[in-house]
């Protein structure tokens, strides 16, 4: 669970990371980062993951930044569409302009609220994500589980990923984002067979392959992009395509 804190007003800041971290350790629920930040660029910058599993607590209104926490949300919804998002905001006028963003905003909790009701709605908001993060392993989704990273995105637009240049970092690319993450080939294979490991340094969405040049050696997917596949694997990838297309028809 990655927890992130939108809010320019270091006394609240300070007063919601402090909830959230007193929330954390007495239910003992473990996450992986818990991030306040006072700026949507930085927090933009620092969101490389995506999934169920990422909470953000954002405040609507934050002083001498153009884009305001209802931008930043739909901007975290168009990357994310499992992401959590709670509205964390003194603006309660701004409720029902929130349902015009079509964020699919979890909560909408007035920071005036009295202090044990602003707690609980906190911790409810904590509860649901840590409850339900590991029920997003939908058929239609990839999800990857590993030691610096989790990554979900749906398995449809999932093209094929390949080994960064930087050790231990892999390279995501879908019909609509590249993302990059700490990760090794065989244990993405290993917890989505559904993709083919064509080469040493791709996997494959087999799905989405449109055309196999076996000179070149080469798989052209749906979107024009194109991966290598080793003298090795290219047999068992046309072989897999076969099969798969006798599944459509």
């Amino acid at each position: 669970m990655n927890i992130f804190i939108l809010e320019d007003d270091f006394i609240q800041q300070t007063r919601i990371e402090t909830i959230v971290r007193k929330i954390l350790t007495k239910n003992h629920w473990e996450y992986r980062n818990c991030e306040v930040y006072g700026k949507p660029s930085q927090l933009l910058e620092n969101v490389t993951e995506r999934g169920g599993h990422q909470l953000f607590f954002l405040d609507i209104e934050i002083k001498n930044e153009d884009k305001k926490g209802l931008e930043i949300a739909l901007e975290i919804r168009e990357k994310d569409p499992h992401a959590v998002i709670v509205f964390v905001t003194t603006h309660s006028e701004f409720m029902p302009i929130t349902f015009q963003y079509q964020v699919s905003a979890l909560d909408f909790i007035d920071k005036e609220l009295p202090e044990e009701l602003f707690k609980k709605r906190i911790e409810s908001a904590i509860a649901y994500v840590y409850n339900h993060q590991n029920k997003t392993m939908f058929e239609d989704s990839f999800v990857f589980m590993g030691a610096k990273a989790q990554i979900q995105v749906p398995f449809a637009e999932l093209l094929y990923i390949e080994t960064s240049l930087i050790p231990h970092k892999l390279i995501l690319y879908s019909v609509r984002e590249r993302l990059e993450f700490y990760g090794q080939l065989s244990d993405i294979i290993e917890q989505e067979p559904r993709l083919f490991q064509c080469h040493r340094s791709f996997v494959v969405n087999p799905y989405n392959i449109s055309s196999i040049d076996k000179k070149e050696r080469i798989a052209y997917l749906k979107n024009g992009s194109s991966c290598i596949v080793s003298r090795l694997k290219i047999q068992s990838l046309i072989a897999l395509i076969e099969r798969l297309h006798v599944k459509e028809s």
